[in-house]
């Protein structure tokens, strides 16, 4: 059975970077796009970026282009946050849809995924 388990988050300083992983059980016998998604207290969750089963195919939201990347190895999916701007504050969430989303447009919403992690929480203030 598909599990995600988020990890990484912390307080950080704006300007400063962290990386969060997602583990991803059964990771080589199931493919997957995963995505991660942030929730700031009293807004939506909105989709932040997505990788596609093979690593080859990557999206992200415009609020993090050239700041955030996102990658994969064989068990974790991982989100380098760098220039970390306090925006950027909230629960982050690691989330799994068919592979085929990673093409699409709508990547980056939030009901093409259908598990998803516990989150951890980015906190970026002085």
């Amino acid at each position: 059975q598909l599990q995600l388990v988020e990890s990484g988050g912390g307080l950080v300083q704006p300007g400063g970077s962290l990386r969060l992983s997602c583990a991803v059980s059964r990771f080589t016998l199931d493919y997957y796009t995963i995505g991660w998604f942030r929730q700031a207290p009293g807004k939506e969750r909105e989709g932040v970026s997505c990788i596609s089963s093979s690593g080859a195919t990557t999206n992200y939201a415009d609020s993090v282009k050239g700041r955030f990347i996102i990658s994969r190895d064989k068990n974790t999916v991982y989100l380098q946050m760098n220039s970390l701007i306090p925006e950027d504050t909230g629960v982050y969430y690691c989330a799994a849809g068919p592979p085929v989303v990673a093409a699409l447009r709508t990547a980056l919403e939030k009901r093409q995924y259908t598990t998803w992690g516990q989150g951890t929480q980015v906190t970026v203030s002085s």
